[in-house]
């Protein structure tokens, strides 16, 4: 089994004060209509944090009033791109001022690892800021080349009141992937964080008006999915709605979209991504790799104890190397730290809730009735929190739950190939579509595999390649609509043509 050091650390490191627990509306801090409040969790204890308000219909209503009010009337809009962008990077500075403020509230209701939050994901998120500040101020349509005697050109607009819906598993990333490029584009936005991990929202929304952010620009709605997120989804006003989470409740966005304005829709869905590790590999460092791209979020490589939708979750090993890599990756899993996100020594913090441990022990047990062997985890840790250990089956088949179904969770199905053509079959096996990783040192290889898999991201010899310019979103059921770069800007912006006749002209 793992290494573990659950529960509360010996950790200097002093624990956030709740100071927001109410929605953002307008500008303001104000209770929900209903007066109706929720409780949030912490994942290393199973206790409560804190009391949250609980947004719905009602309070989604005077959220959009304000976001629609600010887009028609408000200044943020009819800014230069310029002078958002100033405001955007005083954003990114406060951000930066808060940081170990912040990463501790995403460790104390995410379970995301403390240290990995203050050095990577806060100073992250400030820079996604920075990156989109600076684009903010380059938005432009063309002049168009007219078959007659016309002169056309079309210009970039924004797309105006958007809705943001987030998952928990990265709960500051997540907000910013959305919010930084549709402030870029002078949009407004209504937030709806996870009913799991409100708090960072609510401290975002109080940076966003120091900065400058004017009143109505950014609102967060803290609740949950089928009464507050349901609202965003089926309201009216809304001209734009973004979510990231399961491809069953993407579904039943689009459906709201249709049924509602037929406002426009993104999608970051499901996944159940693959790693093909081909026979010339090193095979220590295909190892690293393969539990890099299963327990990366909450582990201290890069959090994700495979919460993350790009999670490496089916791993195909050639099988020239097959045995000497479940050796060296058992090894490996065995000597993984489990424990307190706070403890530095923690390389792997506890699941988001209840329901999510509960879930992924249900797969575990799942896979072993089906027939896979348990090569290593496969336990809860502890008696207080939510923690599992790294779990690795292998004499996995392709139509098992545990290799077919998106567990979320630090489980890998671990199978063999023999020719590169039996491993793109394999990669391409799933609904799915939106990443996937190659670990070969031959070109050729690298080329033909990367072209043949359908999946929005091919990553070679790494995983988790991320950056703030490289767009990634999914095929398939795994959604539509792109992250990051400047494609994530670009949808919150519409295209409109502008035509005039030209008249005497002495060419076209």
């Amino acid at each position: 089994m793992a290494d573990h050091i659950n529960g509360n650390s010996d950790s200097p490191v002093k624990l956030p004060t709740i100071k927001f627990t109410r929605l953002f509306i307008n500008g303001e801090f104000v209770d929900s209509v209903s007066g109706k409040t929720f409780e949030t969790i912490d994942p290393r204890t199973g206790g409560v944090i804190a009391r949250v308000a609980e947004g719905d219909k009602e309070d989604v209503d005077l959220a959009v009033r304000a976001a629609r009010q600010a887009f028609d009337d408000g200044p943020w809009p009819r800014m230069s791109g310029a002078t958002r962008g100033r405001i955007m990077i005083k954003y990114a500075d406060l951000i930066d001022e808060h940081k170990e403020e912040l990463a501790a509230l995403d460790a104390i209701d995410a379970g995301k690892l403390f240290n990995q939050g203050k050095a990577l994901d806060i100073p992250g998120v400030a820079n996604l800021l920075r990156y989109y500040a600076g684009a903010a101020d380059k938005i432009h349509g063309e002049v168009l080349k007219m078959s007659r005697e016309l002169q056309g050109y079309t210009l970039r607009e924004p797309i105006g009141v958007s809705g943001h819906i987030i998952p928990w598993n990265f709960p500051s990333s997540m907000f910013f992937m959305m919010s930084a490029p549709a402030l870029a584009a002078g949009c407004t936005m209504i937030v709806k964080p996870a009913e799991q991990t409100p708090l960072s929202a609510l401290f975002y929304a109080d940076l966003a008006y120091k900065a400058g952010v004017p009143a109505g620009v950014l609102n967060v709605i803290t609740g949950y999915g089928p009464t507050a997120g349901a609202a965003i989804a089926s309201h009216m006003d809304v001209d734009k709605v973004c979510f990231t989470g399961s491809t069953e409740v993407g579904r039943k966005i689009m459906q709201a979209a249709a049924s509602s304005n037929l406002k426009q829709v993104s999608l970051e869905l499901g996944g159940k991504s693959p790693l093909l590790i081909f026979d010339d590999a090193d095979v220590d460092k295909a190892a690293d790799l393969a539990l890099l791209g299963i327990l990366y979020n909450k582990a201290n490589t890069l959090k994700c104890i495979g919460e993350i939708c790009v999670a490496s979750s089916r791993v195909f090993v050639q099988e020239g190397i097959y045995d000497e890599f479940v050796k060296k990756l058992k090894e490996k899993a065995k000597n993984w730290v489990v424990g307190d996100p706070f403890d530095p020594r923690s390389r792997q913090g506890p699941q988001v809730d209840k329901q999510q441990f509960d879930k992924i022990l249900s797969y575990i047990e799942h896979g072993k009735r089906e027939g896979a062997t348990l090569l290593t985890g496969g336990k809860p840790i502890g008696k207080t929190g939510y923690f599992i250990e790294p779990t690795v089956f292998t004499d996995v088949k392709e139509d098992m739950m545990i290799a077919t179904d998106e567990i979320f969770g630090p489980v890998m199905s671990l199978m063999k190939f023999k020719t590169i053509e039996e491993a793109i079959k394999k990669a391409n096996n799933t609904k799915y579509g939106l990443a996937a990783g190659i670990v070969t040192k031959n070109l050729d290889v690298a080329n033909t595999v990367s072209r043949s898999i359908r999946a929005g991201t091919i990553w070679i010899n790494c995983y988790f390649g991320f950056d703030r310019d490289c767009s990634y979103g999914g095929y398939k059921m795994s959604g539509f609509g792109r992250h990051l770069g400047l494609e994530a800007l670009h949808k919150f912006l519409q295209v409109k043509s502008v035509v005039t006749p030209i008249y005497n002209s002495p060419w076209l």
